[in-house]
């Protein structure tokens, strides 16, 4: 055979094998139900696009059929769902659970903690992941991080807060941690799902609200419905999600796709943070030129609120020897990279908000 011959058998060779190896993997289905509607997309952006990179991954041979907040599971219940192997898969954030274990709280963020690039580091090369594998493992769930929202907003308020006063009686709703320690200060906090907050803030149901920041609250309407949007949202420096995946369902799952899996987390990882850092600055513009009052929060509510955080910290941590063991890993990875941020990031940016202020 001459040299074209040759060519032409091998090219055909290579045609085939494609999808003879294709064919030769075996096909998994899973489901992966959210905690996140479609109209915020950028978070259910990240279910879809997960989704999608895994079948490119595996040749189309391992399929994953993301669903929004409702369709398969309530907003609130996709770890329940996941750790009874209901489904095989869910997209959600592990401070909804807190009630199961307030250790959950440290997978998704800790109230004045730490923000996306040190919460990555504390997981990813501070010890975390090792200190949170046994809280996840008892609730029968693999996590797999997969999205960061950064910063978050500190909230709608259809009334100002201009002292700690004011804060009593307040019906707030917030998601974690935060929730208890703003009890400590006389706020009747709430947990509700993406979905039930405008209505909820309509009808005065709840004085106030946090969801995450300008462009998911805009997606929301909340604008629409309180006039006030404070900062900081002290409780949610940075906001983890994680793709949940129940214990027995990863055993059982290939090792070329359990890395495909964790390739797409790690993509979505990067985008999600990406994102909401571009689209968060539009959002903010066009809500305060159509009349949204931005506020920060007084300095005796943070300073309050810092107490009130401590305070939990260390009261949990008496109740629950797992608490008060992740917490000092935590507590102490924080501090330091606190430290370093100051030195290296946070003066550089302190000078130029001041210089730039005008």
């Amino acid at each position: 055979m001459n040299r074209r011959g040759l060519l032409a058998a091998g090219a055909a060779g290579t045609a085939l094998a494609a999808p003879t190896l294709a064919a030769a993997q075996p096909q998994v289905m899973w489901r992966c139900a959210g905690s996140f509607p479609k109209s915020t997309d950028v978070l259910w952006g990240v279910q879809e696009m997960i989704a999608r990179r895994v079948g490119e991954l595996t040749g189309g041979a391992f399929q994953i059929r993301p669903f929004a907040a409702g369709e398969l599971v309530p907003a609130l219940q996709v770890m329940d769902a996941v750790t009874a192997g209901t489904i095989e898969c869910g997209y959600t954030s592990a401070y909804y659970y807190i009630g199961k274990d307030p250790t959950l709280g440290f997978g998704t963020v800790m109230p004045f903690g730490m923000n996306t690039r040190q919460h990555l580091a504390w997981i990813q090369q501070g010890g975390g992941r090792e200190l949170m594998e046994e809280v996840y493992r008892d609730q029968n769930v693999v996590s797999l991080p997969c999205s960061n929202t950064g910063a978050q907003m500190g909230g709608w308020l259809r009334r100002e807060i201009k002292s700690v006063d004011d804060l009593k009686g307040l019906k707030f709703r917030i998601a974690g941690l935060a929730g208890t320690v703003l009890t400590k200060l006389g706020v009747v906090a709430q947990q509700l799902g993406a979905a039930d907050i405008y209505p909820a803030l309509e009808r005065g149901v709840v004085d106030g609200a946090e969801w995450v920041g300008p462009h998911d609250d805009e997606k929301l309407g909340l604008p629409r419905v309180a006039p006030y949007y404070y900062y900081p949202g002290w409780w949610e420096p940075s906001a983890q999600g994680e793709i949940m995946v129940n214990a027995q369902a990863w055993e059982g799952l290939p090792k070329p796709y359990r890395l495909a899996l964790e390739a797409a987390t790690a993509e979505t990882q990067v985008w999600s943070t990406a994102r909401y850092d571009t689209l968060n600055v539009l959002a903010l513009r066009r809500m305060v030129g159509g009349g949204t009052q931005l506020r920060a929060y007084p300095r005796d509510v943070l300073q309050a609120s810092y107490k009130a955080t401590q305070d939990t910290y260390a009261e949990l941590g008496e109740r629950n020897p797992r608490f008060r063991k992740v917490h000092a890993g935590w507590d102490r990875f924080r501090r330091d990279t606190q430290a370093w941020f100051r030195v290296a990031e946070d003066s550089s940016a302190n000078f130029l908000a001041l210089v730039e202020r005008g």
